[in-house]
């Protein structure tokens, strides 16, 4: 008798439980671009993740690029996608789209790179460019720039880069990397926006001397002998925050557990990518498909097995090119979405102060995040601000360090920046501190996408 009462007590529980934490919608369509760092939605729809919390979902490849996806995720076609971790800040700030969007999770870290085509690198090389040097600075470029324009004169014809959207990591990241060694942006370039899988035809027709992009659009070049990735957003910033989870502020707030269980699901499916270099063999089956990345097997291995391929027939080791769950990759650090609205900024996107803090706080969900990383045995940092650029595995090319209590003294530490809004202006809007912690860089989930040197591939 005991037994049956604690039989029908445990499976009431379980009803209730079940009860409580069912998802509020079920059906669901999440919006992706044609990349590497999609992972974590294909893998949580190929493994059954998505299932297991019981929803039903379609990854949905966008054709529209970035711009795209935004449309449609402000329009409420998709009810979730993969975003520029840019994206849902600018969406709330009116810059690009105008909708409270939300960062829930980060998707990854890095996963970038700066490709340069033959012709341009030959230029470079004249004024003293290694291309087999690691990082590269552009100071080859500086030089090459400033003898154009002495030839030139009044005529300088700017050269021509590709980036993947005006709030994108790879475009703040291309003028980082330039304006390290002097380069003016937007006087001395062009930088113009092509949806990512484009950029190796655009490089080819002559319509721009080179890009930044995710792969597998660099490998992409390489292995065809027309260009050369001369470096990654890695070298330039390491464990930078690259993609994110993003969805409308009203839906999270409708459907909190929808939003939980995809949540779930994808923090799940990345442990899964960081778990062992086997699982990443197994991914990139999946993203070879026409439905998701349609890239030969072969260009993909190329970042997502421990290398990268900066130079034709030289695999390089760089295990971190892709980290999806280790080093606290999945989790979206307020300081990490301050850093974006810094470089917009530095490079004149802004025109009016805004409390920097209270924009980020409003945006990323780390708050939410604790809740759902507990129920998937997530590990959590000790707080969701933290500097770079002063740890073993966060340091800056240039040596700089990002100190969010320093956010405006930031921007304009520089030796090129276009902001419209003056330094004291932003000084009287953001008089606030945090209290930074600095978490240990570990690898909680696997050898993939980790340091340890005993997972550190040799390379050819």
């Amino acid at each position: 008798m005991i037994k049956q009462v604690l039989k029908i007590g445990l499976g009431v529980s379980i009803v209730a439980s079940t009860l409580l934490a069912a998802p509020e919608k079920t059906k669901l369509k999440i919006g992706f671009i044609a990349l590497t760092d999609c992972a974590p939605l294909v893998i949580a729809k190929e493994k059954g993740f998505f299932k297991e919390e019981g929803l039903d979902v379609h990854v949905a490849k966008e054709g529209g690029g970035w711009p795209g996806i935004q449309q449609k995720v402000i329009s409420g076609e998709y009810d979730f996608s993969h975003a520029l971790a840019g994206m849902p800040i600018a969406a709330t700030l009116g810059i690009n789209g105008n909708a409270h969007l939300q960062a829930l999770l980060s998707l990854d870290f890095n996963g970038n790179a700066i490709t340069y085509g033959n012709d341009i690198i030959e230029k470079m090389e004249e004024y003293g460019l290694d291309k087999s040097e690691r990082p590269v600075t552009a100071d080859s470029l500086k030089k090459y720039i400033d003898a154009k324009r002495a030839k030139e004169g009044n005529k300088y014809q700017p050269l021509s880069f590709g980036m993947v959207h005006p709030v994108s990591t790879h475009n703040y990241e291309l003028r980082y990397w330039m304006a390290s060694s002097g380069i003016r942006p937007d006087q001395d370039c062009t930088i113009k926006p092509f949806p990512p899988p484009t950029m190796p035809s655009n490089l080819i027709a002559g319509n721009i001397e080179g890009y930044c992009v995710g792969e597998p659009w660099n490998s992409r070049i390489v292995l065809k002998g027309k260009g050369s990735a001369l470096v990654t957003n890695y070298d330039i910033w390491n464990n930078n925050p690259e993609k994110v989870l993003q969805a409308r502020a009203d839906f999270v707030e409708k459907n909190p557990e929808t939003t939980k269980a995809v949540m779930r699901a994808v923090i799940k499916a990345q442990k899964w990518l960081d778990a062992s270099w086997e699982n990443r063999e197994e991914a990139i089956g999946y993203l070879a498909k026409r439905n998701y990345v349609k890239a030969p097997k072969n260009v993909l291995r190329k970042s997502m097995s421990g290398t990268f391929l900066y130079n034709k027939g030289v695999d390089s080791a760089n295990p971190m090119f892709n980290v999806f769950a280790n080093n606290y990759a999945s989790y979206p650090f307020y300081s990490h979405g301050m850093w974006f609205v810094t470089q917009m900024y530095r490079w004149g996107q802004l025109d009016k102060p805004v409390d920097m803090k209270a924009l980020i706080e409003k945006v990323y969900r780390p708050d939410l995040f604790a809740q759902v990383a507990a129920e998937v045995d997530y590990k959590l940092p000790p707080s969701p601000w933290k500097k770079d650029g002063v740890d073993e595995y966060n340091k800056f090319l240039d040596g700089k360090v990002w100190d969010p209590n320093k956010a405006v003294d930031y921007i304009f530490d520089a030796k090129v920046q276009n902001s419209l809004v003056s330094k004291e202006d932003l000084m009287k809007a953001n008089t606030w501190s945090v209290e930074t912690k600095q978490p240990k860089y570990e690898c909680h989930y696997g050898p993939a996408g980790c340091a340890d040197p005993k997972y550190v591939t040799t390379g050819k």
